[in-house]
């Protein structure tokens, strides 16, 4: 099963189970209620990632937890729970850089990121601008209908199997992405497709020149 980038910010999006689910989450980290916290997520493991929905400083339980100075312990459950410690809030802060502006100097070495694959990051956000024009090529109406969070390529980087999955909501479909190459000759490869239209499948590569089709028709 492929890890799911979460790109939800709009409660009009999700049913009002989901949007119960995630706001009992967002409430819970908030308040540092961190059972409760391990509990919401275990019954919802593709929330560890999200964010309260209609928030403006994205932050996940992670950044919650480094704000709060919570125990180490709780960082490291958050962690082996699917928790993303290279994600960025609003202000492109990861959960590190928030525990060093607090002083929490108990939880740098835990909060730093352990990168399985290296991409420089300029080569990387290159890559990851070009991803976003082929999601708003083939999706650009319904990335603004739901103001889609797109997805952000540093993740990838702490996965041992660099690949995930994004759905667009109302495409019936999504894009799965995944790292082919690494280095300063990174490759993404991009599957899009929606299940209600047969033969609506492409195929991208993309590296830092750009993005380009290389397959269609399929599924």
């Amino acid at each position: 099963m492929d890890v799911v980038w979460d790109g939800i910010t709009r409660a009009e999006t999700l049913n009002v189970q989901a949007v119960t689910a995630r706001s009992a989450l967002a409430d819970a980290a908030r308040a540092y209620n961190w059972q409760r916290v391990f509990e919401l997520i275990s019954a919802h493991r593709e929330l560890v990632n999200s964010c309260r929905l209609g928030g403006k400083l994205l932050f996940t339980p992670l950044h919650q937890a480094a704000h709060a100075g919570a125990p180490v312990e709780v960082v490291r459950r958050l962690i082996e729970m699917g928790a993303w410690r290279t994600l960025q809030n609003a202000r492109g802060e990861r959960p590190v850089d928030i525990a060093e502006r607090q002083g929490q100097e108990h939880l740098r070495e835990v909060l730093e990121p352990v990168l399985k694959h290296r991409i420089p990051i300029g080569v990387l956000l290159k890559i990851q601008s070009h991803f976003h024009e082929v999601i708003r090529g083939r999706a650009a109406r319904l990335v603004e209908e739901h103001a889609l969070r797109l997805p952000e390529l540093e993740p990838l980087l702490e996965l041992d199997r660099p690949q995930m999955w994004f759905a667009v909501p109302g495409m019936y479909g999504g894009f799965r992405y995944r790292l082919e190459s690494v280095g300063v000759e990174a490759k993404l490869i991009a599957e899009s497709w929606c299940r209600v239209v047969d033969g609506s499948g492409q195929r991208h590569e993309i590296t830092f020149e750009g993005g380009h089709l290389v397959d269609e028709g399929f599924v």
